[in-house]
């Protein structure tokens, strides 16, 4: 017979054995404590910076044209005038130079009409920005007297390519294309379905002051550096609104686009900008009505994908880019070179009148105050919060050679050209009939493919 005390002691080593295997077990099936929805912060700044190397004022054009401007672009950007200074909503599409943006915003106080920025002295614009609310545009009266809208008697005519990739020559199964009289809605879709991530940005609005504005219209001048440690304040701004801003998300340089021409090849190269993290270049041409079949636009792009890039050339999120770029959608911040395959634009003077948009993205900043709190059951209340967005973009006409600073005035602005006046005002007569063109059936796409 087993001695009691023995059988009790192997009775509770076994017991403890048990517990051990199973405790795991029984922790597993215990739901996670579920965090409490993170709430928005106190105060949130966004700041947008963007360089430009846009000949004769072409950015702004290019821009508004192709997807990378805007509504609230500056006409003065695009036509030039007198020097008026810098304007908010540059950074969308200016002329050549950098521009800076920026939006202040705070919940205690909903009606904020004006705050300060100080900013390093670096940026040659210290001590401070001051930051106002820009009076909001009041809506276009509907009543359009005599004017008559002209409805069209026929359906359009005209085609739309799409090639893609960089290389010496066409890729076998390109391109795609799109007939206005036999396309169907989707094909419409297919062609001109693409890539975007581009989040809100600095934008006007009541009680969200910014800067520039009429009160302090001062241009971001030449060698200008926004590293360093930057302080938001205001009525119901927190005072711990302050940041450092690292090297990565200063201004960028102007992308130094050359262009050569090679047996109808367009060679494309460029000096690696070190704070680039990738790169996409896209062009778009087109040519008229001569032969009675319509117009005919024509789109390339440097993906591996096929993209119509039209939501590209702009700021785009980090995740997103990197994304892309194990797609071979944009161009690895390495690349220097880039061949637009021949043919493709045709040769001579046709293939000159493409227009061609590059864009190196910069590395988005996404800053809060304090850190997130490590007990889970805390709800996380940020006291600020702040975005950064940085691109260098160049806009020029494919075959056209490099020009340094083109188009810029002495206050940065776009110098006025052919059709413009001393006030910025155009001096162009308006024409009266003209035959369906390549803006017509870009509007056209714009009408048939569903939003």
């Amino acid at each position: 017979m087993k001695h009691p005390s023995t059988s009790m002691q192997r009775f509770v080593v076994t017991s403890a054995l048990l517990s051990a295997a199973v405790a795991p077990a029984v922790r597993a099936q215990q739901p996670a404590p579920v965090r409490p929805p993170d709430k928005p912060p106190i105060a949130q700044g966004w700041i947008d910076i963007a360089t430009f190397a846009s000949p004769g004022g072409m950015g702004a054009m290019a821009g508004m044209m192709m997807g990378g401007g805007g509504g609230d672009t500056p006409m003065s950007a695009l036509f030039g005038g007198k020097k008026q200074g810098n304007q908010f909503g540059l950074t969308r599409a200016g002329g050549s130079g950098s521009y800076v943006d920026v939006t202040l915003r705070t919940s205690r106080n909903p009606s904020l009409a004006e705050a300060l920025q100080a900013v390093p002295a670096g940026s040659k614009l210290a001590p401070t920005l001051q930051l106002k609310v820009l009076a909001q545009s009041k809506p276009v009266p509907t009543d359009r007297g005599d004017d008559s809208i002209e409805e069209p008697t026929e359906q359009p005519k005209g085609k739309i390519k799409l090639y893609w990739g960089c290389g010496a020559a066409i890729r076998p199964g390109q391109p795609k294309v799109v007939d206005f009289q036999t396309s169907t809605i989707k094909e419409f879709g297919d062609i001109f379905k693409g890539r975007r991530a581009t989040q809100r940005g600095t934008h006007s609005a009541p009680g969200r002051p910014v800067w520039p504005n009429p009160t302090d219209n001062r241009l971001v001048p030449a060698g200008a550096s926004l590293t360093g440690e930057h302080v938001f304040s205001g009525q119901g701004v927190p005072e711990s609104f302050k940041f450092t801003l690292p090297p990565a998300q200063d201004i960028m340089p102007p992308i130094a686009l050359q262009q050569a021409q090679a047996d109808g090849v367009t060679q494309l190269s460029w000096q690696a900008l070190p704070t680039a993290r990738g790169y996409f270049i896209a062009a778009m041409g087109g040519k008229g009505d001569e032969s009675g079949d319509g117009a005919e636009m024509t789109l390339w792009t440097s993906s591996e994908l096929p993209d119509s890039g039209f939501g590209l050339v702009d700021y785009q999120t980090n995740k997103s880019v990197d994304q892309w770029l194990k797609e071979k959608v944009l161009l690895a911040p390495a690349t220097t070179r880039c061949d637009v395959p021949k043919g493709i634009f045709g040769d001579g003077e046709e293939a000159a009148g493409a227009m061609l948009r590059m864009i190196a993205y910069g590395t988005e900043l996404n800053l809060a105050h304090p850190p997130r709190p490590t007990d889970p059951k805390i709800a996380y209340e940020p006291e600020w919060a702040l975005k950064v967005r940085v691109k260098s973009v160049s806009f020029t006409m494919l075959g056209m050679p490099a020009m340094d600073g083109g188009g810029a005035t002495e206050d940065g602005s776009a110098a006025g050209g052919e059709g413009s006046s001393s006030d910025g005002t155009s001096t162009e007569q308006p024409k009266k009939k003209k035959k369906f063109g390549l803006k017509d059936a870009l509007d056209a796409v714009k009408d048939a493919v569903p939003h």
